[in-house]
């Protein structure tokens, strides 16, 4: 009898729990790019090329279009708002009106959505060039909207601003205690697009795995 006194008890809170990791997993920057294993990335920072960093001759962004219509209205910088954010509402054109973001850069919590710009975490003029000189229109715009890979931030816009096209050995984000998962995840991007790194490049994303 006791124990059917308490199943409706548990199962209430194994509900709640479940809706929690949700939720969480929903709105959390950094759950909704989960980094790679610190082990994984160094086996994939190996393995990548390592060359001097190109030119940029003949780069432009419009060749890297994006916030493209992933759903519905929504395109793929309202999709990063929504999924980076906490109470985050929308209109009917898909664009978030208010709600809560922490960049991950800087730890700064903003509740405007103008405050905030969506970063490529490889940069588009990085990828450039690295090796995506040489794609098609279509795999730059595939790389440019990337929801799937740790590619696409919400963060403080005058601290993206600051990054703009700089690589880890020449710009690494305010917050020392992300250094992990930025490293991580700049190389999981690189590694998953083979995109080359530079001796320099290398040894500062070497440096950051050393903070995980």
């Amino acid at each position: 009898m006791k124990v059917r006194m308490w199943l409706p008890l548990v199962v209430v809170v194994a509900i709640a729990a479940l809706v929690v990791v949700w939720r969480s997993g929903e709105v959390a920057p950094s759950k909704a790019n989960p980094g790679t294993d610190p082990g994984v990335a160094r086996q994939q920072l190996a393995e990548l090329a390592v060359k001097p960093r190109g030119t940029l001759n003949g780069y432009s962004r419009e060749k890297y279009p994006h916030w493209d219509t992933v759903e519905g209205a929504c395109n793929t910088r309202e999709e990063v708002l929504k999924r980076a954010g906490t109470n985050v509402v929308v209109g009917k054109d898909c664009a978030p009106t208010s709600g809560t973001w922490v960049s991950p850069y800087d730890g700064a919590t903003w509740t405007s959505p103008s405050d905030v710009d969506i970063d490529h975490m490889v940069p588009l003029a990085q990828s450039w060039v690295s090796g995506a000189s040489a794609w098609t229109q279509a795999q730059r715009e595939a790389f440019a909207n990337d929801l799937e890979r740790p590619q696409l931030w919400a963060v403080t816009d005058n601290v993206n601003q600051s990054k703009s096209d700089k690589a880890p050995d020449e710009w690494k984000p305010p917050l020392e205690s992300f250094w992990c998962t930025y490293a991580t995840d700049w190389i999981a991007v690189k590694h998953y697009y083979q995109l080359s790194v530079t001796t320099a490049e290398q040894a500062a994303l070497n440096d950051m795995l050393n903070h995980c």
